[in-house]
């Protein structure tokens, strides 16, 4: 495909919303951050008979082991080909791949120096860069149906998921979905003729993953329109003929069931016939699958009650008695989460997407330099930016580019910046976040104390000094001192230092409120402090720019204690404050940090919304968050990152790295360190106003 999406998409003027501005960022060099878990698990989509078997030894895996593979289906025109999303060479894309005939054949494709995995190439062009999700393609083979995030939504806080078609032949690409309205988890009929979503409509988003309704609605494949809406409250559609569908509800009961509808297309309305739970409550059962190959069988994700795992179970809904369930996963993988189950068009076998590590915990994961593309990147030389994911939390450069600090909640580590060495502990309690002196070599501020504290916990500002023998940065033998900078512990942190070396900004709750105060960079509070904001709201994760103008933090003060966090901008000797960017009521825009030439700022925000159904995401503590830069006037906003996963916690250096090999430069483990969504727990005794959610996934 020769013909770039946006560029089709312009050309034949089907796109319905503004393109990308170019991009007027300022400042090259490198930007770092976090995907929160990204190393804790590799997944590979694999499959099983669909009928039940002792089929432990039937199991194949379909993907080719190289980086990681998810929310896959297969071909809709023959059984032989797997679609999938993988996020290979640094940003999602969609691929097809034939299926191994045997057990053999899969294994010996697991090698990614195999020519299977050295001549798979995407479905779609790179640019834009963009999540691209949930493929289908027509029977006929011609159009590729999926979820795409390449043009930005009207308004801050709302998805940028839209549902297109893209021909393949030409490149040629049709938004089907309407402007200012998100879809997600499409879903193709047997016919083609129809695609069912997922959609929250114009209610869009309230900031809270567990509280994310959608409903199904249903419209032409062609060019998406005769819209309507099929079925309230509804997601993950799968259709099992022209006129059935299946789909996931959480109820007032607190349980994700799976419900079968029957509609009625006539003339521009989609009519709901009937609407009917097939599992009961007492466990979660979601993100369906059915097939006009296997009538009367549905197969789905289950968590049933004293599990830990998700597993994939066959649900015979044929008879008029109770239905009847088979267990597909739990014999061959007990101890290992599957997700997102599809069927094969001939109804044969079951495909689901698991970890291939073999278990779940146990390990040290190696450590994960990912380098990932950049939307839109043309620079001149000078101004050459890359970025790169990191694995753990509020990474941080050393002033000539050659190390990396960053936390891992516990722990305090230094990594060489080109992903060499293996990691080494200075620090082995919890420490957040890092930042490097701008004069003395080898200093570096941090916290220590618990996170996500109140203003009266035990935390203090430390700078810890790695001192080596005869001043090479690469003697193993390193002398570390720790020096705390503030007295009475009220839960002092996020420091930063000024670039002339005299001092450091952080954030202290010794007043009862999270405000900003200055102390000396090297005697701490005994050197001199004073405070640099003060009302009863949250200042918080303060940075200071590299030309000793501004420092920018994230604070509440405009809906303090509500939860809402924008960021600010303030003269180090108080003022000159103003509001940089804010993502809206409710919103979270945090951890911002300076370009190199202090013209810029990069956050992360969840000024995109949420990507995708969140059930459907689980490993992510909370599946939004993307990394942005901004002009320090509140213009040009610009995304980075396009995924489900919570990015967060960047910084930004001067010095490029040139990212040679565009993907992980250091492979995860695989060892499938996660657990489930905690707000899917229900305590065995409550009522349904009493489920217990965590913060999100």
């Amino acid at each position: 495909m020769a013909t770039p999406l946006l560029a089709a998409l312009v050309a034949a003027s089907l796109l319905a919303s503004p393109a990308p501005a170019e991009s007027t960022t300022s400042g090259g060099g490198t930007i770092v951050f976090t995907t929160l878990g990204r190393s804790r698990y590799e997944f590979d989509i694999f499959s099983l008979p669909l009928t039940p078997s002792p089929a432990a030894a039937g199991e194949l895996r379909l993907t080719d082991g190289v980086s990681v593979n998810y929310n896959g289906n297969f071909a809709a025109a023959a059984s032989d080909s797997v679609l999938f999303v993988s996020e290979r060479n640094g940003s999602l894309n969609l691929y097809l791949s034939p299926i191994p005939s045997s057990r053999r054949e899969a294994l010996e494709s697991s090698s990614s120096s195999s020519p299977a995995a050295a001549n798979l190439s995407p479905l779609l062009p790179w640019e834009p860069i963009a999540l691209k999700d949930r493929p289908s393609l027509t029977p006929d083979g011609s159009h590729l149906v999926y979820v795409s995030t390449a043009v930005p939504a009207e308004e801050p806080r709302s998805s940028w998921a839209a549902v297109y078609s893209t021909e393949l032949s030409t490149g040629l690409t049709r938004r089907l979905t309407p402007v200012g309205v998100a879809d997600f988890s499409p879903a193709v009929s047997p016919s083609g003729d129809w695609t069912a979503v997922a959609s929250p409509g114009e209610a869009g988003w309230n900031g809270e993953v567990e509280d994310l309704r959608t409903d199904i609605y249903v419209f032409l494949t062609g060019d998406g329109s005769r819209r309507s809406l099929a079925i309230h409250d509804g997601g993950w559609p799968s259709w099992a003929d022209e006129t059935t569908l299946f789909f996931h509800r959480r109820d007032s009961d607190g349980w994700y069931g799976v419900y079968r509808a029957e509609i009625s297309i006539t003339g521009d309305e989609a009519d709901t016939v009937s609407v009917e739970r097939i599992t009961p409550p007492g466990f979660h059962a979601f993100t369906p699958a059915a097939s006009p190959g296997a009538p009367g069988l549905v197969s789905v994700a289950t968590r049933r009650p004293g599990s830990d795992y998700r597993h994939i179970e066959v649900i015979d809904v044929s008879g008029d008695g109770e239905n009847a369930y088979f267990e597909v996963t739990k014999t061959v993988s007990p101890h290992a989460h599957h997700f997102n189950p599809f069927i094969s068009p001939d109804g044969d076998r079951v495909g689901y997407h698991r970890c291939r590590g073999i278990r779940n915990g146990g390990g040290d994961a190696p450590l994960l330099l990912e380098s990932i593309k950049i939307p839109g990147e043309s620079r001149p030389p000078a101004e050459k930016l890359s970025l790169f994911r990191i694995d753990g939390s509020f990474p941080s450069f050393s002033h000539d580019g050659k190390k990396i600090a960053f936390v891992g909640l516990p722990g305090l580590y230094v990594v060489n910046s080109d992903g060499s060495g293996g990691r080494r502990e200075i620090f082995s309690g919890n420490a957040f976040p890092t930042s490097w002196d701008w004069k003395r070599k080898n200093v570096i501020y941090t916290s220590i104390g618990p996170d996500f504290a109140t203003e009266r916990t035990q935390v203090d500002v430390v700078a810890i000094t790695l001192a080596t023998t005869n001043n090479n940065d690469d003697d193993d033998d390193v002398t570390i001192s720790i020096k705390k900078l503030t007295t009475g512990g009220e839960n002092n942190a996020f420091p930063s230092p000024s670039p002339d070396g005299k001092w450091v900004v952080f954030r202290s709750g010794r007043s009862g409120h999270k405000n900003l105060y200055i102390m000396d960079a090297v005697d701490g509070e005994e050197g001199g402090i004073r405070r640099l904001t003060d009302g009863p709201w949250s200042d918080t994760m303060c940075n200071w720019s590299p030309n000793g103008e501004w420092i920018a933090f994230a604070s509440d003060r405009h809906n303090p204690g509500g939860g809402s966090f924008a960021i600010y901008m303030v003269h180090p000797n108080g003022t000159g404050l103003r509001r940089v960017v804010h993502s809206g009521d409710g919103g979270r825009t945090n951890h911002p940090w300076f370009s190199p030439d202090s013209k810029s700022i990069v956050f992360t925000s969840d000024y995109a919304a949420v990507s995708a159904e969140p059930v459907s995401n689980p490993h992510h503590y909370q599946p939004y968050g993307e990394i942005y830069t901004i002009n320090i006037d509140g213009n040009n906003i610009r995304r980075l990152t396009h995924n489900s996963f919570e990015d967060g916690t960047p910084s930004w250096t001067p010095n490029f790295l040139e990212p040679k090999d565009v993907g992980e430069k250091l492979q995860a483990s695989g060892r499938c360190a996660f657990q489930d969504c905690h707000w899917l727990n229900i305590e065995d005794d409550a009522q349904p106003e009493e489920l217990i959610y965590g913060k999100s996934c």
